[in-house]
């Protein structure tokens, strides 16, 4: 079943008198449980796209469906409750509430669950996907007490905690060092890998790229090549590190 598709999907800006077409007729299709890294360089289209994967931005021409259901002319209510409910994001900068626990950080998705979740059920799927995470024994840290590959592992398990079909992680290791980004690349491998959940990977560099079972090149708002990958890190088949979380 396809979580993604895209058919023909345009994406034009008004600036003045001047139009950017930052998206020219974009199709593309994402199977359940798929690893696919879009890449390309500033300007290509592609955090374009990941805007409109996200429910976050809308096509100025074209279909996006999200799980069979075409989003493209939803009210806002409707796509911030997909939003919350289908899809988790990871981002560059992390997020995460300053002179909040990591527990609480993950928590927040949850406050705006309907109907209304007590506040005991929240910390212990919080905690859970914290777990998940291996990072149990940090559930009362503050971010600055955290490292960054630690910070980045929270705000995954803050995209976890409602339980997604899928993950956008937008540019996830660009304020990380070269090892702690393979960690980090590691554990989304191992989430798709337990869970099945589909993930999208936005970034600029060819060795995150390759983390993905997929590789979408963009540039200048037109995909320019579409092919299997085999991805670098953990062998598929290798025993998991992270905790099961159910």
């Amino acid at each position: 079943m396809s979580v993604i598709t895209l058919e023909s999907v345009k994406k034009v800006y008004k600036l003045g008198e001047n139009s950017v077409h930052a998206l020219r007729g974009v199709s593309l299709e994402i199977a359940a449980g798929e690893f696919v890294s879009i890449i390309g360089p500033s300007g290509s289209g592609k955090s374009t796209m990941m805007h409109i994967l996200g429910c976050l931005d809308r096509p100025s021409e074209g279909r996006y469906l999200l799980n069979g259901k075409d989003v493209s002319a939803l009210s806002r209510d409707a796509l911030a409750e997909i939003r919350n409910k289908q899809i988790g994001f990871v981002f560059q900068g992390f997020n995460l509430l300053p002179r909040t626990t990591a527990v609480e950080n993950v928590e927040v998705p949850l406050l705006y669950s309907r109907p209304v979740m007590h506040a005991h059920e929240r910390r212990e799927r919080a905690l859970k996907a914290l777990a998940a995470m291996g990072l149990s024994d940090r559930a009362d840290h503050h971010p600055n007490q955290l490292s960054g590959g630690q910070q980045q592992r929270v705000a995954i398990a803050r995209a976890l905690v409602n339980e997604p079909s899928l993950i956008l992680a937008d540019e996830p290791t660009g304020n990380l060092d070269t090892k702690t980004s393979i960690d980090v690349m590691q554990a989304l491998q191992e989430l798709r890998a337990r869970r099945g959940i589909t993930i999208v990977l936005i970034t600029h560099e060819p060795d995150i790229a390759a983390f993905g079972t997929r590789i979408v090149a963009v540039r200048d708002g037109v995909i320019l090549s579409d092919v299997p990958n085999v991805p670098r890190g953990l062998p598929q088949d290798a025993p998991v590190a992270l905790a099961a979380a159910g």
